[in-house]
């Protein structure tokens, strides 16, 4: 937050399976697509193909159809299931499909764990005020749950206000998710808060965690005190 790392530098992980997640399902769903193809021009200044903006991808499919798929394909269904794994014995159809749990700012200087729980009313989180002392390292870590379906491009953003006025925008790429029983973690890059009387201060912190469906999985604000020290 506050302007500074805002991409990922590295390849957790979580995420190098999520990529894997979204390359399985897209030679899956495109294998159709693909099969009619006889050769693969060269792309080029000489070369005639030409983009077919009116092509639109195909519709995404469920984990059970998925792996209901190509089942004479042992070597396809062995890949699938090393990325899909086991799908959870029973889930309630009337939860959402993913859940937020928590989210911390992980801090080795902090003297206590500076988390938010997020599977109740995350009303009542903007009544609680954060501290964070200037100039320490920190990052931020959610904890969330997929329960059905395959989630594409989760991704974290954060809108900071300071007096009313917007100072910082910040988006983290989560990525693609499968089902699973066990919830998933996801940590940004580690950054330091600002530091100097003007940085001091309280802050108040619009958070989302979103998709490229745009699907608003949660929303909830909170407030942030910069410090000089942790305790003044």
């Amino acid at each position: 937050m506050f302007g500074s790392k805002s991409e990922m530098m590295g390849i957790d992980v979580c995420e190098f399976g999520g990529q894997l997640l979204e390359l399985m399902w897209m030679s899956v769903c495109y294998r159709d697509k693909m099969a009619d193809r006889n050769e693969i021009k060269p792309v080029g200044e000489d070369s005639e193909d030409e983009v077919d903006l009116s092509y639109k991808a195909p519709e995404k499919k469920s984990v059970q159809e998925l792996q209901e798929m190509d089942k004479d394909d042992e070597s396809l269904m062995k890949y699938k299931q090393a990325l899909l794994g086991s799908l959870p014995t029973s889930v309630d159809p009337n939860i959402p499909n993913v859940q937020v749990i928590r989210m911390e700012l992980v801090c080795t200087e902090a003297p206590a764990p500076i988390k938010m729980e997020l599977a109740g009313n995350v009303g009542t989180l903007k009544e609680h005020i954060y501290i964070l002392k200037e100039g320490s390292s920190y990052r931020i870590k959610i904890t969330f749950m997929v329960n059905r379906e395959i989630v594409s491009g989760l991704k974290y953003v954060m809108h900071t206000f300071k007096t009313g006025i917007k100072v910082d925008k910040e988006t983290h790429m989560v990525g693609s998710y499968g089902p699973r029983s066990e919830p998933y973690e996801f940590l940004t890059p580690q950054e330091d808060a600002p530091k100097g009387m003007i940085a001091r201060g309280k802050y108040t912190i619009k958070s989302y965690f979103t998709d490229d469906d745009k699907t608003d999985h949660l929303s909830w604000d909170w407030k942030l005190d910069i410090k000089k020290e942790w305790k003044d």
